[in-house]
């Protein structure tokens, strides 16, 4: 355990508000803290997170016990962005499940992917880190790899040795473009899920991209 990390376990949490029913009641947006990383491919799902806020004029709060950003609609919702880096999202979330007595399948991770195509999005009830770091420390910290979450593409990189500057770059203005209409889905999507579960969310989305909604 790392200094920090025992500096925050002595943090006492106070009584949790949110009650486990069964529904996702946490939703996770990965992303780096910082203005440096605003706009960038690792960050989208910060900015899904942040239109799900937005749309319930939720206003977010650092909270340092949680080592994250909290925006909290009611009882049943929580929206969170960790402040921990990417490599160490797991630390932030396993704190709010935790605190909050959420089973592993009430928590949806919003994040990036690179095996997908801009203007594509996926969820999926598990699965593994798939490269990932920051999902690869949400399996490590929460024990299992079984929570939902819902990818969001950004395009692959040239080549491994690439990667880093690929997702810790920015989109090009026709790429963005893009984005902001499969965020837009990716939002109904989310919605989608948090109101009739999760199964109707990958029905109803898995297939559709931003091409498909033009041609509708």
């Amino acid at each position: 355990m790392s200094l920090l990390d025992q500096l925050f376990s002595q943090i006492e949490p106070e009584t949790p508000e949110v009650t486990s029913d069964g529904r996702i009641c946490l939703v996770v947006g990965l992303g780096n803290p910082g203005p440096e990383y605003n706009g960038t491919r690792h960050n989208v799902g910060f900015e899904l997170v942040d239109r799900l806020a937005a749309e319930r004029d939720l206003k977010w709060k650092r909270d340092r016990k949680f080592r994250s950003k909290i925006a909290s609609a009611n009882a049943s919702l929580v929206l969170t962005k960790p402040l921990t880096y990417m490599n160490l999202s797991g630390n932030a979330v396993a704190r709010l499940q935790r605190f909050h007595k959420l089973d592993p399948d009430q928590i949806l991770v919003v994040y990036d992917d690179v095996d997908l195509p801009i203007g594509r999005i996926r969820f999926r009830p598990e699965g593994s880190a798939g490269g990932h770091n920051g999902i690869k420390s949400l399996i490590e910290y929460l024990g299992t790899k079984e929570f939902p979450r819902l990818k969001i593409g950004i395009g692959s990189a040239g080549g491994r040795g690439e990667m880093v500057g690929h997702v810790l770059g920015k989109f090009s203005q026709e790429e963005r473009e893009e984005l902001e209409k499969v965020l837009a889905i990716a939002q109904d999507g989310v919605n989608c899920a948090l109101s009739a579960g999760l199964d109707r969310a990958m029905n109803q989305f898995n297939g559709r991209t931003t091409n498909s909604e033009e041609e509708s």
